[in-house]
C-alpha cells in the first residue's frame, strides 16, 4: 500500500495515539525520536530502550494504559547487562529470530495460548507500521520498545509452556515453585545460539502422552473452528429479567429463532427451548437445565478455553510420568493402566456423584482384598441409612447389613433402640457381609490417603452400560478388576497366578495380596483429551473447568 505525503503525516500521527497515549505516569516521556544518519540508530536504540525500561519500572510494569510488561525487573536487569543494546531488531529491521518469534505468537493457539498474552495486537500493528511507513521505521523509540514487548513476550511464553497459568492446588506434582530468573536468560541464549524459536519452546512444554494428545490435534481443531462472539449465559441466575433477555439473544444467535424479537412469553420460551433441546438431542423438556445452558454455551470459543485450562492442568503434573501408572481420569469415566509409555488396557469406571465427588489424589496401589468386607462409612450412615432404619428395621437385613460393636462384636439390630441414635451418640458400626451382594463386590483395591477411597468391583454391574457413570459415593468402582489384579502380581506369578486368584474367587475366599510392586495412581480430573483422531470433550461433571474458565480465562479473546 503506497501513501500520499499527507497520508503519511496522518498515519504517523495514528501511531503515536495508538502506540503511546495515555502514559499518564511519565508525560515528560519522549515518544518520537527520528532517527536521519542510519549509523547513529544503535546508540539512539540504546538510550531509547534506557529510557523506556526507567519509565516501565517507574510506572509499575506498564508501558502504557494499555500495555503491562510483566518481567520488568528482569528486563532491566537483562538489557542493562548488554548495555541496553537491541536484543530482536539490527539495521532497521527484525532479526530472523524474531519473525520466528512474532510467528510463534500469531499461532499460539496451537498450544492452548492467547496470542494477545504476548502482545501480538501491539507487534501486529508495529510490524505493519514499520514496513509500510519510512518516517516510522526512523523512529528509535519504536524499535526500542518494540524490542522490549518480544523480551516480554518470550519470557511469558516460558513461564505459560513451562508451568501454565492455573494457581498451584492440592494435587501439583510440579516442586520447582517460582522459575528462577536464569531459566528465561538461559533460555533466551538457547534460542539465539540453536536459531530456532520452535525447537527451543518444545523443550518447555511437558512430556505427557495425554498433553501430547491434545496438542496433536489441536491444530485440525482450529482449522474448523468458528470463533464468533456470543452471548454468554451464567446459570443460576441471579437476575431472572436479565437472564431470560439474554437467552432470547443467545437463542436468536444460534438460528433456533428467527424473526420479532419482541414480547416473548412464557409459551415462546418454552416452545423455543424445547426445538433446541429436539435439535441437540437433549431431553425436551421445555424447562431450563444444566444440561441445556451447557449447550447452548459451549462454542467453539468455549471449548478452546477448555482446552486450554486442560493444557495447564497437565502443566501441574511433573515434566514426565512414569513408566507404569494407573491413570484414572473422572470427566471420562475411564481407568487406563499405562505400562512402557502405553495402554496397556482400559476399563470403564463409576465414579463419585457430584454431590459425593470422588477427590483428586496421587497415591500407589498397596494391595487388594478379595471378597471384602465393607465397613459403611458414617457420611453414608447418616445421610442415608439412618434414616431408613429408623423407619424400617428390615433394611438392614434388605442392604445385607450387620451391627457391630466397638470391639467388632455382633449386636442384634432388635435390641438397640434406633430413634434414639443420631450423628452425635452412634455407638456402633455397620458392615456388609462379603458376597456376591457386597457393594464392594468381590474384590477391593487400596492406596493410602486421606479421603478413605479406594477402587473396588460393585454387585450393580450394569450400571457400567450407561453412559452417565458419576453415581458412586465417591470411590471408583471399576469393570475391568480382573484385568487389574492380574496386572498388579504379573511378576509374582509363582505366589500369585492367575489360576489362583480365579479360584479365590470361585470359592469367595478372603485373602490380602501384598507384597507386589506398588504401582502409582493418578485420579485427575481432564474433560477433553486427543483420542481417535480428534480432541474429544466430557462433560464437565463437577463443574471445575467453568469455574477455571470464568476465573482466569473470561476476559481472553481468540478473535
Amino acid at each position: 500500500m503506497r501513501y500520499s505525503k499527507v497520508g503519511k503525516y496522518i498515519l504517523f500521527f495514528l501511531i503515536s495515539i495508538f502506540f503511546w497515549c495515555g502514559c499518564r505516569n511519565s508525560p515528560e516521556k519522549v515518544e518520537s525520536d527520528i532517527v536521519t544518519k542510519p549509523e547513529k540508530m544503535p546508540e539512539r536504540i540504546r538510550n531509547d530502550l534506557e529510557i523506556t525500561l526507567d519509565d516501565i519500572l517507574k510506572s509499575g510494569g506498564k508501558l502504557n494504559d494499555s500495555v503491562t510488561v510483566g518481567y520488568s525487573k528482569l528486563e532491566d536487569s537483562l538489557y542493562s547487562s548488554r548495555n541496553y543494546s537491541s536484543i530482536w531488531n539490527e539495521h532497521e529491521r527484525w532479526l530472523p529470530l524474531a519473525d520466528s518469534l512474532y510467528k510463534f505468537i500469531q499461532n499460539a493457539k496451537e498450544f492452548g495460548l492467547f496470542p494477545e498474552d504476548y502482545h501480538y495486537n501491539m507487534l501486529s500493528f508495529i510490524r505493519r507500521v514499520l514496513v509500510e511507513d519510512s518516517v516510522a521505521k526512523k523512529n528509535a523509540v519504536m524499535w526500542a520498545r518494540a524490542d522490549v514487548l518480544f523480551t516480554d513476550a518470550f519470557f511469558k511464553l516460558i513461564k505459560d509452556l513451562k508451568q501454565g497459568r492455573l494457581p498451584v492446588d492440592s494435587v501439583t506434582l510440579r516442586n520447582d515453585g517460582k522459575i528462577k530468573d536464569s531459566v528465561f536468560t538461559t533460555t533466551l541464549d538457547e534460542a539465539f545460539r540453536s536459531r530456532d524459536i520452535d525447537s527451543t519452546m518444545a523443550e518447555l512444554e511437558p512430556k505427557i502422552r495425554g498433553y501430547d494428545s491434545i496438542r496433536a490435534y489441536l491444530k485440525s481443531f482450529l482449522a474448523s473452528a468458528k470463533f464468533k462472539p456470543i452471548t454468554y449465559l451464567s446459570y443460576p441466575y441471579q437476575d431472572s429479567i436479565a437472564f431470560f433477555e439474554l437467552l432470547k439473544s443467545r437463542l436468536f444467535e444460534t438460528g433456533i429463532v428467527t424473526g420479532d424479537s419482541t414480547d416473548w412469553d412464557t409459551t415462546r420460551f418454552i416452545a423455543a427451548i424445547k426445538k433446541y433441546q429436539k435439535k441437540k438431542g437433549l431431553r425436551i423438556t421445555g424447562h431450563l437445565s444444566d444440561e441445556f445452558v451447557d449447550a447452548l454455551n459451549n462454542t467453539d470459543v468455549v471449548k478452546f478455553k477448555r482446552i486450554a485450562v486442560n493444557l495447564d492442568r497437565y502443566k501441574q503434573l511433573s515434566d514426565t510420568l512414569p513408566h507404569t501408572y494407573i491413570w484414572v481420569n473422572l470427566p471420562s469415566f475411564t481407568l487406563d493402566v499405562i505400562d512402557d509409555d502405553t495402554v496397556s488396557f482400559e476399563s470403564r469406571i463409576i465414579v463419585g456423584d457430584p454431590k459425593t465427588r470422588t477427590p483428586l489424589l496421587t497415591s500407589q496401589v498397596s494391595n487388594f482384598i478379595t471378597y471384602p468386607q465393607w465397613t459403611v462409612p458414617y457420611s453414608i450412615i447418616f445421610k442415608e441409612m439412618l434414616p431408613k432404619i429408623q423407619q424400617n428395621i428390615d433394611f438392614l437385613k434388605k442392604e445385607n447389613l450387620m451391627v457391630v460393636d466397638k470391639d467388632d462384636n455382633i449386636v442384634d439390630p432388635k435390641k438397640i433402640k434406633w430413634s434414639k441414635l443420631s450423628k452425635k451418640h452412634f455407638p456402633y458400626f455397620l458392615k456388609q457381609q462379603q458376597g456376591d451382594n457386597n457393594s464392594l463386590g468381590v474384590i477391593k483395591f487400596n492406596f493410602r490417603n486421606k479421603y478413605s477411597v479406594y477402587m473396588h468391583d460393585t454387585n450393580v454391574r450394569w450400571m457400567f452400560g450407561k453412559a452417565f457413570r458419576a453415581l458412586s459415593h465417591g470411590c471408583v468402582r471399576v469393570k475391568e478388576w480382573q484385568k487389574i489384579s492380574d496386572f498388579l502380581v504379573r511378576n509374582d506369578t509363582i505366589r500369585y497366578h492367575p489360576d489362583t486368584l480365579r479360584a479365590w474367587i470361585k470359592r469367595q475366599e478372603k485373602h490380602v495380596v501384598s507384597g507386589f510392586q506398588r504401582v502409582p495412581i493418578y485420579i485427575r480430573y481432564f474433560d477433553c483429551e486427543g483420542k481417535n483422531g480428534r480432541i474429544r470433550f466430557y462433560d464437565d461433571i463437577y463443574e471445575e473447568d467453568r469455574l477455571l474458565r470464568e476465573k482466569y480465562f473470561a476476559d481472553k479473546s481468540v478473535y
